[in-house]
């Protein structure tokens, strides 16, 4: 069993002042794994503290200082790469091969972070005037447990590429994931105050950190009621803010999509990361005249996706975070039911044989409408919802007609019809095809998934604030 007991404030480890105890389970059986003692308000203070005297010459440093200090960030996590990978699969629960690309998606943060600075104007002419975007100074990071690595990696970069300071309050939940990289971090040498760590509840250090007249901006990452509470406890200083919240993707299978193909594509995309997973397909569009055919597709894809042992190579559903979350994820599932939609597979209870860890059997309701609770709200689980329509207006009506705008996907043997569609769909992605993943694209959500965009030259400008000087 792993104890951890300090945080990092002001390039040292140090004991903090909080002297609760957070218990770290390992979802696959709900064995204890570890402990972690958790920061308090005085803890989140010292660190905003250490952030702030830092920034007076961290904003000073040049493009070339920055580049290099990703960098050795970046090589630090490399090193070290097998051990992110076990621990997540451990602590965490995910499967060996998301937790091995969330891996590569933390160091992918630092790299893209790189590429975009390489050619970043941070002085330029407008008019007659000279703008220059300056960095706004201490930012706060807030992010959660589902690739919580990943989600630090990328914001820590975008802070650094910018020339502003971090306070990061990761979830307490993935403690020993933050110590592995915290590790890293500190061998990576940058100066001390630049990256602060508070592990902490987000009502206590989280709170602190958003209504802190000391921080200039929160980059928070998780669900949309805090994301709710951050946008309206900010604006008290007037933070700027990125929110990346919640989403009910809609997955469009057009008429002539090859069925074969976008079936299992279309299960991959709604229980990737066990189903814990923002941008998860959850919501499946099908022609009412190709359900029949769905439906048999679906029974046997699904038949075929294996829960279990998160760390075996070929498991593709693993446990559910906490054994509220495996609750709450039940709670929907009976919800489906009483609803009145059509249970196809799998459906209440643990699978057999995994009654001891928090598994959920990967589920698939039919006969769905967009107007049921299942289809509307964000469930965080292996549940997918069909909903059927006549024609392609309707699709795109129904695939739009939801409080959330994350990600959506569009499949067809016509990539220009697919991309007619995916023109039409109110998200902040749309895949067409497949599956993929740009790092410099930007990234993040209309309606009530989200405020602003991270990644590439779009994220890199939500950490900048436009100065004109005229002569």
């Amino acid at each position: 069993m792993k104890t951890i007991n300090t945080i990092y404030v002001n390039g040292a480890f140090v004991k903090p002042h909080g002297t609760e105890v957070f218990d770290l389970i390992n979802p696959a059986d709900n064995q204890l794994i570890g402990k972690v003692t958790l920061g308090n308000e005085t803890d989140a203070d010292a660190a905003i503290a250490a952030a702030k005297a830092a920034f007076k010459t961290f904003s000073q440093t040049s493009k070339e200082e920055r580049i290099a200090y990703l960098q050795q960030l970046h090589d630090a996590v490399k090193s070290r790469e097998a051990e992110f990978i076990e621990v997540m699969v451990k602590e965490y629960g995910g499967t060996l091969h998301f937790c091995t690309m969330s891996v590569q998606n933390a160091l992918s943060g630092f790299t893209s972070a790189i590429e975009v600075l390489k050619t970043f104007e941070f002085q330029k002419m407008v008019g007659k005037s000279k703008v220059m975007l300056q960095p706004l100074g201490v930012v706060g990071i807030i992010t959660p447990w589902n690739a919580s690595n990943g989600f630090i990696c990328s914001k820590l970069a975008m802070t650094i590429a910018s020339g502003s300071t971090a306070v990061i309050k990761p979830s307490e939940m993935s403690a020993q994931q933050t110590q592995l990289l915290l590790e890293c971090f500190h061998e990576a040498g940058l100066p001390n105050g630049v990256f602060n760590v508070v592990n902490g509840r987000g009502d206590v250090v989280g709170a602190t950190i958003v209504n802190h007249r000391d921080v200039a901006k929160i980059s928070f990452t998780g669900s949309t009621a805090v994301g709710k509470f951050i946008a309206r406890n900010a604006v008290d200083t007037m933070k700027r803010v990125t929110l990346e919240l919640g989403g009910k993707s809609p997955n469009i299978l057009l008429d002539d999509a090859n069925m074969d193909d976008a079936i299992p594509m279309a299960v991959s995309a709604a229980y990737m990361n066990s189903g814990q997973a923002c941008i998860a397909g959850t919501r499946l569009l099908v022609p009412e005249s190709r359900l029949e055919e769905v439906k048999e597709l679906l029974i046997e894809t699904v038949e075929q996706v294996k829960v279990g042992n998160p760390a075996s190579t070929d498991t593709v559903v693993g446990p559910m975070v906490s054994q509220k979350q495996y609750e709450r994820v039940q709670k929907y599932i009976e919800l489906g039911l009483e609803e009145g939609a059509e249970l196809l597979i799998g459906g209440p209870g643990k699978p057999e044989g995994l009654e001891a860890g928090n598994f959920v059997k990967p589920t698939v309701f039919v006969n769905v409408n967009n107007n049921m609770r299942i289809a509307r709200e964000e469930i965080f689980g292996p549940v997918l919802s069909v909903i059927t329509y006549k024609t392609e207006e309707e699709a795109i009506e129904i695939a739009n007609d939801t409080d959330y705008g994350l990600q959506a996907y569009v499949n067809s043997a016509n990539v220009l019809r697919a991309k007619k569609v995916a023109s039409q769909i109110v998200a902040g992605r749309v895949l067409i095809n497949g599956l993929y993943h740009d790092p410099m694209a930007p990234f993040g959500g209309f309606k009530q998934s989200g405020i602003g965009r991270e990644m590439g030259v779009y994220g890199l400008e939500e950490y900048v604030e436009p100065k004109t000087i005229l002569v």
